[in-house]
């Protein structure tokens, strides 16, 4: 099983550094492990890209998993409706902050 960090900042700017560093293991024949403990800033572009990685992996029939998973990027996932996308499961912290997270939009 390989890890593949994703780093602190995935805003908007990053969505196209993000795709070329997944595309690499797209085909790869094993688990993936994607890493976004240490994820504080997400857009949603980048969330696009990670949703389409696993749709595609998926459909391939290979496993992508998330080994860890911030709060901020958890949050993110859930206020855009994608953790089951993701294989992201509701933690109960999810639960309980439900209305702390606010639109920046």
């Amino acid at each position: 099983m390989s890890a593949v960090p994703l780093g602190d900042d995935l805003g908007i700017e990053a969505a196209t550094d993000l795709k070329q560093h997944l595309a690499p293991h797209l085909a790869q024949p094993h688990t993936l492990v994607l890493d976004a403990g240490a994820v504080q800033r997400i857009h949603t572009a980048s969330l696009q890209v990670l949703c389409s990685f696993v749709r595609q992996r998926r459909q391939a029939g290979l496993a992508t998993d998330f080994g860890a998973a911030s709060q901020s990027f958890r949050d993110a996932a859930r206020l855009l409706g994608v953790g089951p996308q993701l294989g992201l499961a509701a933690s109960d912290n999810d639960k309980d902050n439900s209305q702390q997270v606010e639109n920046a939009a």
